[in-house]
């Protein structure tokens, strides 16, 4: 896959990316929520931390 380099190709991609996210929480019920679904959340977040130092250095 080729590199995300423009700006505003990288803002749409942290707004999906985001609205993921957030989809998966709403959707989640907290009487049913289990570790493996908060470290999946966790995971999300921390990818798209690793996307944003990313395209902070292109």
């Amino acid at each position: 896959m080729k590199p995300i380099t423009d700006k505003s190709s990288q803002i749409t991609y942290l707004k999906e990316r985001l609205n993921i996210f957030l989809e998966v929480l709403d959707s989640m019920d907290p009487a049913d929520t289990d570790l493996e679904d908060i470290d999946r959340l966790l995971q999300m977040i921390d990818d798209i931390e690793t996307k944003c130092e990313q395209f902070k250095v292109r």
